[in-house]
This record gives C-alpha cells, sequence and structure tokens, in this order.
C-alpha cells in the first residue's frame, strides 16, 4: 500500500495557490529545488502528471484538479489534529498593523500560514494609515506594524521598494482631463506627493472628493470620475495602472517598512519572519540605497 506524505501534499498545495515554484518557496519558506522535488515524488508515486508546466505561469492537469481538494482536505486534517492533540507553548495575541492599500496580495497568505502554525495566537489586524501605525507602535500600542515610506527611521526595515503609479478606472478616461481630478484619503502620504509632481509638471488638479475613507476613493476612481495613486503591484482590482503615455507625470518610489517592537518576543518574530519571506517571493527586490 502506498502512502501520501502531508508535507508533499502541502507543497502541490502552495503551489497550485501561488501559480509557481519560487512563489510557492518563498511561502513554505523551503528552497525552490526543495519543492520541485517534493513534486516530482509526488507525480511519480501516482504515476501521473498534475503539473502543466509549458507555460510561464504553472497550471494544474486535469489530474492535478482532481488531487487538489483531496489534498486540501488532507493537509487541513492533519493541521487540525495537530492543533488539537498537541501542546502548544505558545499562546496570547499580536497587534499587527498594516496600512489598507498594501494588504493585498502578501498579507492575507501570511496570516493564512500563520494561523496553520500557531492556531492558538490570536492576530489583531488593524488597518490604519502609517502616520497613525507608527504613532501607536511608538506608545506600545502595536506588536509589529508595515508602514509607507521613503525612507525607514529606528529599527525598520525595508521590505521591497516599488514605484508609485497613478491609477484609474480600466478603460477611464479621468487621466485626461484638466484640471486633473485626484482622488486621496485626507491623511494619505501619496497625496502630498502627487500634488507635488503634478505642480512640478504645471499640470492643474483639483480634489474630487474630501473623505478619509478607502472604500470612498475606490469608488470615485472605479466610477472613472478621477484618479489616484498607489504602490505598483497593490492597486484593487476594480482599478488598472494609467496607460503609458497617458500625460501624466512619473512618480517616485516608496518602499514598504516592517518595524517589529524588540519586547515581541519569539512569536512575533515568527511572524515577520514569515511576512519577510512572502515579500521576497511576491514582491521585486529592494533597491537599497547607500548610506553615508
Amino acid at each position: 500500500m502506498r502512502n501520501l506524505d502531508v508535507t508533499t501534499l502541502r507543497s502541490f498545495v502552495a503551489v497550485a495557490d501561488a501559480g509557481g515554484v519560487t512563489r510557492a518557496a518563498g511561502f513554505l519558506n523551503l528552497t525552490q529545488s526543495a519543492v520541485s522535488m517534493q513534486l516530482k515524488r509526488l507525480e511519480d508515486l501516482l504515476d501521473t502528471q498534475l503539473l502543466d508546466r509549458s507555460n510561464r505561469r504553472i497550471a494544474l492537469t486535469p489530474a492535478g484538479e482532481k488531487l487538489l481538494s483531496h489534498a486540501r482536505r488532507m493537509v487541513d486534517l492533519n493541521d487540525d489534529v495537530f492543533a488539537t492533540l498537541t501542546h502548544h507553548a505558545f499562546e496570547g495575541e499580536i497587534r499587527f498593523g498594516v496600512p489598507h492599500d498594501v494588504i493585498y496580495p502578501v498579507i492575507p497568505q501570511v496570516l493564512q500560514r500563520f494561523d496553520a502554525e500557531y492556531p492558538r495566537v490570536k492576530v489583531h489586524l488593524s488597518s490604519l494609515f502609517t502616520n497613525r501605525l507608527k504613532d501607536d507602535f511608538a506608545r506600545g500600542e502595536m506588536d509589529l506594524i508595515l508602514t509607507t515610506e521613503e525612507e525607514t527611521e529606528g529599527n525598520g526595515e525595508r521590505l521591497v521598494t516599488l514605484p508609485l503609479q497613478w491609477n484609474s478606472a480600466p478603460g477611464g478616461s479621468a487621466h485626461k482631463s484638466r484640471p486633473l481630478r485626484i482622488a486621496f484619503s485626507a491623511h494619505c502620504k501619496f497625496r502630498p506627493i502627487a500634488q507635488r509632481v503634478l505642480d512640478a509638471a504645471d499640470i492643474a488638479w483639483e480634489h474630487a472628493v474630501e473623505t478619509g475613507s478607502d472604500r470612498t476613493i475606490e469608488a470615485t476612481v472605479s466610477a472613472d470620475l478621477a484618479v489616484t495613486a498607489a504602490l505598483a503591484g497593490t492597486e484593487p482590482p476594480q482599478l488598472s495602472p494609467v496607460p503609458a503615455g497617458g500625460g501624466l507625470p512619473d512618480l517616485p518610489e516608496q518602499s514598504i517598512n516592517m518595524y517589529v517592537s524588540e519586547t515581541g518576543g519569539a512569536v512575533v518574530r515568527a511572524l515577520s519572519d514569515m511576512i519577510r519571506s512572502a515579500y521576497a517571493a511576491h514582491m521585486p527586490q529592494p533597491r537599497l540605497k547607500s548610506v553615508s
């Protein structure tokens, strides 16, 4: 009788979810070659091809699609049994803050993995603006935060550096209007940056809406009433980058930084390690600036 290995099935599920071996390896904290070997071992065991590797993004074969739902249940059952029958040294709560516009695409996958490994630790996620997060962190009200900034401060760690990009409604024409109608939350750090860039380019602009709600901004821009700016790759699905040659000036780069409390303990460090690995797998590596 042949037996399926849960570790191998976990790698198969991660590759199916991530759409590639490299991203799955970062999520699993394994090397790319280790994940590839596990997939090959699984295909040899089942004597069938599970992955279509003919394209740049790996896809499941019909046999792989059939296995996926079973694999998910087996991995979940394994984790449930382990959580129920073993003693966990780590319990409690982590206070984790992230700006609204960088929650996707990385943070949900990190939280899912952390919950599987530390089922008795509750993560209290707060979505706030960078300035508020840094104030709360300085007061000891947050154990770990992510921020969007040009530079890091204190014990901050730069995870990735990305260009800001103009976003609009897919196929929209708001970026052609003059004065340019822009939409930013009142406390958004990208708001003064965009205004300075437009002023330098001698492009007249006006605010389309005054609000503190990111949802209101997304609704305004998706209705093609204005444009906004966000880090490249973090735009929600209802928005899209303004096409090249759209008449808007380039925006500067910004960094996603991480700050970890020195008193957070091992479990907070474990969460920060997962975040670091996930950004390394999902986003371009940062271009570090020299420090004089």
